[in-house]
């Protein structure tokens, strides 16, 4: 899955069209990786097929909620579904092919999942700080008080958000700013934009503002 802060950079472009309040959108889109946080697997969450995909289920996310995407907290977790969507299935196959990892460099290795998940992780680890500055994103809005939500999406715990939240404190307090091994700032702002260009895209044929 992409980053928490991937997952922000995303919705942060997409609100300069929609205007939405910005601090439940924000919580909105990283909403959906509660499920690791409380012990569960991403297929609720996430709206997935099964435990044997990463790719979430966008028309049945769409056929419970699409009614309630005026909601900026349900528009998030739309984007957060939609950006995982877009990448595990058009941005993640540049790197990882059945146990074969590509690196920046073009070098190609051998490794289990479990290892390209840790190289993932480290990339997102030293790529955060970059994307924070890049995208201006404002992330003072997780210190805040937690806003009132309406309890719309019955997937996740709406009333343990708060820990997604301190997850997400923590992340950006551990960032660093250090090589990369698997992808690097430019393909990740390419991934970003090609996110926010197909979910608006898809908006606009949804006919939600």
């Amino acid at each position: 899955m992409a980053s928490s802060i991937i997952h922000i950079a995303v919705a942060k472009e997409i609100n300069k069209k929609l205007g939405r309040n910005e601090q439940k959108l924000f919580i909105g889109t990283i909403s959906p990786d509660i499920s690791k946080l409380i012990g569960e697997n991403k297929v609720k969450s996430h709206f997935l097929g099964n435990e044997h995909t990463d790719i979430p289920d966008l028309y049945k996310f769409l056929s419970k909620y699409k009614a309630y995407l005026y909601d900026d907290f349900v528009m998030g977790y739309y984007i957060h579904l939609f950006t995982d969507f877009l990448w595990f299935k058009y941005f993640i196959t540049d790197f990882w092919d059945e146990g074969c990892l590509t690196k920046i460099d073009g070098t190609k290795i051998i490794c289990s999942e479990k290892d390209f998940v840790k190289y993932l992780y480290n990339d997102y680890t030293n790529m955060n700080i970059k994307l924070i500055d890049e995208y201006n994103l404002d992330l003072k809005i997780f210190y805040f008080d937690l806003p009132i939500f309406e309890k719309i999406i019955e997937e996740i715990p709406m009333d343990r958000l708060s820990l997604i939240i301190n997850k997400t404190e923590k992340i950006i307090e551990n960032s660093k700013d250090t090589k990369e091994i698997t992808f690097n700032m430019e393909s990740i702002k390419k991934f970003i934009d090609f996110c926010v260009n197909t979910i608006l895209g898809e908006l606009n044929l949804l006919n939600i503002e």
